[in-house]
């Protein structure tokens, strides 16, 4: 392992600026670094993202429904760091090399560091099914947002009577998703929503699943349980269910199923699970590599009590924390502290002003639910600037909007 160079302070390199990377280098400008030697000198933090913008995806929904603005769930890097020492870093990463400790990024440029924070999420397996990657739309990035909501444009003001969307996944995103929309589209859509196993929401609380379910039913939202998609073309869906294949014409297919790593970290010569995450160890360092730290969706981590921690968006804000502490303990000769989860409960929007929400021994629906989940969301936004942003736009707009009235 190389040593910072003399009279150099370490570098930390993040990769990632989701949740995980982010909150990671926003905790890490916080510490206090001694100045009295040269190991404790405050260091360079670095953090390397492709997006120009920060994506606080569970607000991503609200987007297509003008519910919210870009600016507010999607926030660009420089504002959030403006008044940090973090140095950003807009590129996509072509190669790491554990080993010697340095990064390649595709523009040519290289940095070399002391501590590597790996946390570049995962993305959309679309290549599962014949013509997914032509024809289905993903939902992950601010990206995939304007893309789906130009096509959205384009049915909607087309001669079509019904506006006929397939949504591949009944998990979070493609419950919400199906809610979102059918409340846009209203008498205009008709949805059906496809999910390979035998319920929506496996892994949702009772109480959600319900609401959900209820959501649905509501909205006339067809639900293809058990279901397999065979194929997609530009204007039908083959789906298999009990050994049977049925076509049915589409004119938007939304896949949100599935999450796989990147392909950059799944080539890396570290131990990795099935899915290709990364083996950590409870303090988040990867696996015979402790200058190397890993969170987030490409994490395979057991946490301080044995318990699995799950790829989601609440468990990287918690691990960020964490491998901050761990990274500047490690620079300070600190004690490292092993990673305890803690299951705040689950919060989910189901259309416009409603929500479902469990948790620390609470179950809410309705206004209510929508109403905590948005004060949740916006205490867990990267910046206190930001947070006031925010905030006073969600209490100025529906008195502008009354006015205007």
């Amino acid at each position: 392992m190389p040593q910072p160079l003399s009279q150099q302070p370490a570098r930390i390199c993040i990769l990632g600026g989701g949740f995980g990377g982010l909150y990671t280098a926003l905790r890490l400008s916080q510490f206090p670094w001694e100045s009295n030697s040269q190991s404790h000198q405050k260091p360079e933090i670095v953090l390397v993202d492709q997006s120009d913008r920060f994506l606080f995806s569970p607000l991503l929904y609200e987007l297509l429904t003008g519910e919210l603005q870009t600016w507010e769930i999607a926030p660009p890097f420089a504002e959030i760091l403006q008044n940090t020492n973090i140095r950003f870093c807009q590129a996509a990463v072509s190669g790491i090399d554990i080993d010697h400790m340095h990064v390649h990024l595709h523009d040519g440029v290289d940095i070399a560091c002391d501590r590597l924070v790996l946390a570049l999420g995962g993305e959309t397996p679309l290549d599962m099914v014949t013509g997914a990657t032509s024809y289905a739309y993903p939902f992950r990035t601010i990206t995939d947002a304007y893309r789906l909501e130009e096509r959205l444009r384009i049915l909607t003001q087309s001669n079509l009577d019904k506006i006929r969307i397939a949504i591949i996944g009944a998990g979070y995103s493609g419950v919400e998703l199906a809610c979102k929309l059918s409340d846009r589209l209203g008498e205009k859509g008709r949805f059906r929503l496809i999910e390979i196993s035998d319920q929506i929401l496996r892994t949702s609380p009772e109480f959600n699943r319900e609401a959900a379910q209820k959501a649905l039913d509501k909205r006339g939202i067809f639900l293809d349980l058990e279901t397999k998609v065979e194929s997609i073309t530009q204007d039908n869906i083959s789906l298999e269910y009990k050994n049977q294949i049925d076509t049915i014409p589409v004119d938007l297919v939304i896949w949100t199923a599935g999450n796989r790593v990147n392909q950059i970290v799944r080539n890396l010569p570290l131990k990795q699970n099935q899915r290709g995450q990364i083996s950590t160890q409870p303090t988040l360092q990867v696996l015979d590599y402790p200058h190397i730290f890993a969170l987030g969706d490409i994490a395979d981590c057991q946490d301080a009590e044995g318990q699995q921690v799950p790829a989601t968006a609440q468990s990287a804000f918690q691990q960020a924390d964490y491998t901050a502490w761990n990274i500047w303990a490690s620079l300070t000769n600190r004690p490292l502290l092993p990673f305890r989860y803690q299951h705040l409960g689950e919060m989910m929007a189901l259309g416009i002003d409603n929500a479902t929400l469990t948790g620390l021994g609470v179950k809410l629906d309705g206004n209510f639910a929508y109403l905590a989940r948005r004060l949740a969301y916006l205490y867990r936004m990267p910046t206190l600037d930001h947070q006031l942003k925010v905030g006073f736009n969600w209490l100025a707009r529906p008195i502008i909007e009354a006015l205007s009235n």
